[in-house]
């Protein structure tokens, strides 16, 4: 029986699967960037003269990087921007980060468009494992305070650190303080698929053993530092 042969379905089909490892390594290298970003920002906080106290950050158990965050407005502001959220586990050590957006708007006298970077300080990394899939309010669900600043000292430090979010934004190398009440915090499902090649729970990712990515683990070594 003669074998009937087809070149060209099977150069269709080499040419699609190329095509599909092209998007996906596209779409991850979107996410890689949001990290560098991430750890750009971390590190450029550490090095300001007034900076996150480290008293501060030797209790913080879960933390939000949002770099170039949009806070936008005429009279209604508005905000948007994505980033990464991070727990410590309870060795000590920092998970693997979680891709978030955040939206909101608040209300005041404010005109233009302005870039910050944003961090968010938890008390508690319960507030961030306990999102899973949904979503919460800062302000609202959260209590959330301006952070206080100082490398080694505790002077104008909340010591009570009644609220549970505590944060810190900065635009062109000084601190800005923005109104965050009323801003949403979701988890960003496409995102995680991009970068971790699979779809994912917020929880699967906090417990999931060490990323090899090169860029996860600069983050994490910048983020230890500053502890």
């Amino acid at each position: 029986m003669r074998t009937i042969k087809f070149p060209k379905m099977k150069t269709a089909l080499l040419l699609c699967a190329v095509l599909l490892l092209n998007i996906s390594a596209n779409a991850q290298d979107k996410e890689i960037k949001k990290v560098e970003d991430a750890t750009t920002v971390l590190s450029d906080f550490s090095k300001m003269k007034e900076s996150i106290p480290k008293e501060l950050l030797s209790v913080t158990q879960g933390i939000i990087v949002v770099p170039k965050l949009i806070n936008a407005g005429f009279v209604v502001g508005a905000k948007r921007g994505k980033g990464i959220a991070m727990v410590k586990r309870a060795d000590g050590t920092w998970s693997n980060p979680v891709f978030v957006t955040m939206t909101g708007g608040s209300l005041g006298a404010q005109i233009g468009v302005q870039s910050v970077d944003l961090v968010l300080i938890f008390k508690h990394s319960k507030s961030l494992t306990d999102i899973k899939k949904s979503s919460f309010t800062l302000g609202g669900d959260l209590s959330i305070a301006a952070g206080p600043v100082g490398r080694n000292s505790t002077a104008n430090t909340d010591y009570k650190l009644e609220a549970e979010v505590y944060s810190y934004s900065r635009s062109k190398g000084l601190f800005a303080g923005i109104s965050l009440n009323g801003a949403s915090l979701d988890i960003d499902a496409q995102a995680n698929t991009h970068f971790y090649g699979k779809a994912a729970s917020a929880h699967t990712i906090f417990n999931a053993p060490d990323n090899s990515i090169t860029s996860v683990k600069e983050l994490k070594s910048t983020l230890k530092a500053m502890e």
